[in-house]
């Protein structure tokens, strides 16, 4: 198939690496602008593009890809299918009606579950056992079009935002390649999502890592990895800020004593802070100006004080 391939982020590059293992023709690939970082400002590439070049694809970079330029590369090029895989913006119906085949999105979650930008890390916020892939044609909603296949994957009890990202990226990688193999033989179904079963999972902010230690343990271990490695949550420690990558839940019993956000104990691998409901016991952190590491090797260089609180 002639495939136009969209996508910017780390999580769409195992996506076009398949296609084009498949051996399938990827006439051209876009992809959000470049990027200014650092102090230098140095434009840096996004992992499609520089994937794009590894493979010696074309690559355009529209500030807005509705432009009618744009538009009418895409015709000129008379794709078989365009592939999108986390993009970044929204296509318009002068592009959606292009391809013989149409658009067809890789999304991660089990639509019509966690529509929108983050599905991968409020899986874990929110304590799911289960989520997946979804291929699906695109339509002029936010994920909203009608399915093609899904795949389901387990998540592990220590799972991560990181962690399912990378899963879930292969996953998506191994579905689209069947679908695009079902769109060829002409037995690709549509199946209309139920828009009563639909939620929402919202662009993550790093105000969202703060931790509030009135809640209950469980909801903030499951906050931890779900924000882990970014934006990350994060408390203070003696005025300084204090991110947590790792953390267990002690469960609520006649031995935990203490506020909400007091360290109750520590043993050479790790210390206790008191929750709303339960304990968490803090495995992997990062204080300012230090490097993250295990706790047991943050406890060999710097007194933790049994009594003080987190977050003031």
């Amino acid at each position: 198939m002639k495939v136009v391939y969209m996508g910017t982020p780390d999580f769409a590059v195992d996506t076009l690496e398949a296609i084009v293992k498949a051996g399938h023709d990827v006439a051209l690939v876009i992809t959000q602008p470049d990027k200014a970082k650092g102090r230098s400002n140095k434009l840096i590439y996004t992992p499609v593009k520089e994937t794009a070049i590894a493979y010696n694809i074309p690559v355009e970079q529209p500030e807005k890809v509705r432009e009618e330029q744009m538009v009418q590369k895409i015709r000129d090029i008379q794709p078989d299918v365009i592939v999108v895989v986390a993009f970044g913006q929204i296509l318009p119906e002068s592009i959606l009606n292009i391809p013989k085949y149409g658009c067809i999105n890789v999304h991660a979650s089990l639509l019509p579950a966690y529509r929108g930008a983050a599905p991968i890390q409020w899986a874990v916020i929110d304590g799911l056992k289960e989520t997946g892939v979804t291929t699906m044609y695109m339509e002029k909603g936010l994920d909203t079009g009608d399915i093609i296949c899904q795949s389901h994957i387990t998540l592990d009890v220590d799972e991560t935002g990181g962690s399912l990202f990378e899963k879930l990226a292969k996953d998506g990688a191994k579905l689209l390649i069947e679908t695009l193999k079902q769109l060829e033989a002409g037995t690709a179904t549509r199946t209309k999502q139920d828009d009563s079963k639909s939620s929402y999972a919202k662009m993550l902010t790093k105000d969202m890592g703060k931790l509030d230690f009135s809640k209950d343990a469980g909801s903030l271990e499951c906050l931890i990895r779900g924000l882990n490695p970014w934006p990350s949550a994060y408390t203070s420690l003696n005025g300084k800020s204090l991110k947590i990558y790792k953390a267990e839940v002690i469960s609520e019993d006649c031995s935990l004593t203490g506020e909400p956000g007091e360290i109750t104990g520590k043993d050479k691998k790790s210390f206790t802070v008191r929750c709303g409901t339960g304990a968490l016991r803090i495995m992997n952190l990062q204080l300012e100006g230090k490097k993250r590491m295990d706790t047991s090797a943050f406890l060999l260089g710097y007194e933790i004080v049994v009594g003080n609180k987190l977050g003031e």
